[in-house]
């Protein structure tokens, strides 16, 4: 079978499961009575295993395999949920996410994962089972599958007197009669006890087709030792294993999941009468390709439609204008619905974040909680996958250098329990995301001395520079400011790669720190939308569009209400003095003869800060093509891009965030 259309299918639904079995450990970990979170496990567990050996990954299946194995004895309440458990379990589910990444790029997906088996089978046997070991096999593990019939005939035969045993036997390598063994076999344990079942079946022993070992279910009144011993009178036995054997006992959870399916079943059995309608999907997998191939042809749609706009206008032709506008709402509809196939909610990128708190707090020997808020915020599809590593980066660094030892901490009269909090939310055209944490903050001398060594500043230019700038200096290459290198940081590599990648996004990234009293580091990305809904404006003979989402309101600015402090031009704008610039003089735009003072002011905000851009006018609202200026013109100073109008010119896209003071 050819599985390889099967394999972004396969790729997606494993990096689903396997975060749902990240999810639900952090779960079991605070909750650890809790089976039914331990059954959702084991779902995800199950049917990666079935999904990895239908496409034919062997080391993924063998590995969920006895995974499903130690959940099975968790939920059974055979084996208790320890820190030892949920370790060597989170410890292959990144064995796991290491294979499937392998198989995204490409590979076979193979890793040695003998050692993390072994583990796995060590606990499922070994100390962390319950203080009465049982010796007794259950159907699970002998490939017996008892029918009800003979589960009764068991059941009746105990009360007899009679116990269930699992008899293994293996034959020499040499032995070449087999099936003659194996009858002899059958017919010493026929004369003391009856023989309900064999694995494989007596037939197949019977014509030999099986390797050197075969399995039985006796019921009889005979010792392990009596039995054995009376095996090895037939020659060529190389080994025989006597169990008792126990029928698998469901579990609370199961009964409960299986009464659930039973429903189930029920409904949909009802759904598929005449008189109900079949049930379908109503989801499909889409590759971003294709959405990004109908963005950029939608985005011609646009353009053309404000050509159309301007040419209705001019014509005045109202059958004309009526089609337009009805034209208008159609598309803003589609624009609406494609752009939102496009954005994700951040939580994909920050499930992955309390894992790794977990494990490396417990590296540091530091006790930390991680709170993640705005993890609904949503971002483009684009953006969410390049952001993870630089947030990875960030979070290391407030584990590693921002919060102190537990001992440090109560010696600064802070809690022993460190704390660092993810955010994420929207302002403008942009999303935010905040790293910040409660501990030692960023030490301004130690960064200067640091950055005078490396040569990066003199002595004389560290005194007149804000500890802002200071603080920017350990995004420098090979910066690093720690006392030791460690696993996790320290190497001098990191921060440089994190701002880098941020700005290549389109972003930037701003640092915050009170000694003693933590760090922020604050993420700006632009949300990467191709279509804006903007307010167009004049300065002199140029045209910008100003994003309509940044915008609070605008107004009519006369003379006198212009103030100045500190030589900055500012307005009393409902009761809150904001400052005022120009952007004629921001983009320095060529003034003509007939200069009049402007009296336009478009107020715009970044979070709870605003400021007032003077202009010339306003020519109105315009849904515009965000198109980007290439690499000749990279890092412009506010500006986020340029557009084309609908008479063909060409207007620059104004970035609020920037122009906010």
């Amino acid at each position: 079978m050819d599985t390889n259309q099967y394999l972004e299918v396969f790729l997606d639904e494993s990096r689903e499961h396997l975060q749902a079995v990240n999810d639900n450990l952090l779960k079991l970990e605070k909750q650890p009575d809790e089976l039914s979170i331990v059954s959702e496990i084991f779902r995800s567990a199950h049917t990666l295993k079935g999904m990895a050996a239908t496409m034919g990954y062997e080391d993924v299946a063998s590995l969920t395999h006895q995974m499903e194995n130690v959940l099975d004895k968790i939920r059974n309440n055979e084996l208790a949920v320890s820190t030892e458990v949920i370790d060597i379990t989170f410890t292959a589910v990144e064995a796991l996410e290491e294979m499937v990444e392998s198989i995204s790029n490409g590979k076979d997906g193979k890793k040695d994962v003998s050692d993390l088996v072994s583990k796995l089978e060590q606990i499922e046997k070994g100390t962390s089972i319950a203080e009465q070991p049982d010796t007794s096999v259950s159907e699970s593990t002998t490939g017996f599958e008892v029918d009800d019939y003979q589960a009764t005939v068991i059941s009746q035969a105990k009360e007899q007197g009679f116990n269930a045993i699992h008899i293994t036997i293996q034959l020499n390598d040499d032995c070449i009669l087999k099936a003659a063994r194996a009858y002899m076999v059958f017919e010493k344990l026929e004369g003391r006890g009856e023989i309900i079942q064999s694995n494989p079946s007596v037939e197949e022993i019977e014509d030999g087709n099986f390797e050197q070992e075969f399995s039985l279910l006796l019921l009889t009144q005979e010792s392990h030792a009596n039995l054995e011993k009376l095996i090895h009178t037939v020659s060529e036995i190389n080994r025989v294993v006597v169990a008792d054997y126990k029928k698998k006992q469901k579990s609370k959870v199961e009964d409960k999941v299986e009464d659930k399916e039973e429903k189930t079943e029920s409904v949909e059995t009802e759904s598929n009468t005449p008189k109900g309608k079949q049930k379908q999907s109503k989801t499909i997998r889409v590759n971003l390709e294709r959405i990004d191939n109908l963005m950029n042809l939608f985005e011609e749609v646009v353009i053309d439609r404000s050509r159309l706009e301007d040419l209705a206008q001019k014509l005045k032709d109202h059958e004309l204008i009526e089609t337009i506008e009805n034209m208008t709402r159609v598309t803003e509809d589609m624009q609406g619905l494609m752009l939102s196939m496009r954005m994700v909610p951040v939580e994909q990128v920050f499930n992955r974040f309390p894992r790794m708190v977990r494990g490396i707090a417990k590296e540091l020997e530091k006790e930390i909680t991680l709170e993640i808020t705005g993890a609904e915020t949503e971002l483009d599809r684009t953006v969410i996958d390049e952001i993870g590593d630089p947030l990875v980066h960030l979070i290391r660094n407030s584990l590693d250098h921002g919060i102190e030892s537990p001992q440090k901490r109560v010696e600064s009269g802070k809690s022993e329990e460190g704390k660092v909090s993810l955010r994420a939310f929207h302002s403008g055209n942009h999303v935010f995301i905040e790293i910040e944490d409660d501990g030692g903050g960023i030490n301004r001398e130690k960064v200067e001395a640091k950055a005078i060594e490396n040569g990066l500043i003199s002595p004389e230019h560290s005194e007149v520079l804000s500890d802002e700038e200071i603080y920017q200096l350990i995004f420098s290459s090979g910066f690093s400011t720690a006392d030791t290198i460690s696993d996790i940081s320290g190497r001098g590599v990191g921060l440089d790669v994190v701002r880098s990648k941020i700005e290549s996004l389109g972003g930037n990234i701003i640092v915050e720190s009170e000694p003693g009293k933590g760090s922020k580091f604050s993420i700006q990305l632009p949300l990467t939308l191709s279509i804006l809904t903007t307010l167009l404006v004049t300065v002199q003979r140029e045209t910008y569009a100003v994003p309509l989402s940044a915008i609070v309101e605008t107004m009519i600015l006369e003379d006198h209400q212009v103030m100045y402090v500190q030589g900055q031009k500012v307005i009393d704008f409902r009761g809150k003095v904001i400052p005022i610039v120009s952007l004629k003089d921001i983009f320095n735009v060529p003034s003509e003869e007939t200069e009049q003072e402007a009296s336009a002011v478009v107020i715009i905000h970044k979070g709870d800060k605003m400021t007032g851009l003077l202009v010339d006018s306003f020519i109105g609202q315009k849904e515009v093509v965000l198109k980007s200026l290439g690499n000749y013109l990279r890092d412009v100073f506010a500006i986020s891009g340029a557009t084309i109008l609908g008479d063909g010119q060409v207007s620059l896209i104004i970035d609020p965030n920037a122009l906010v003071k």
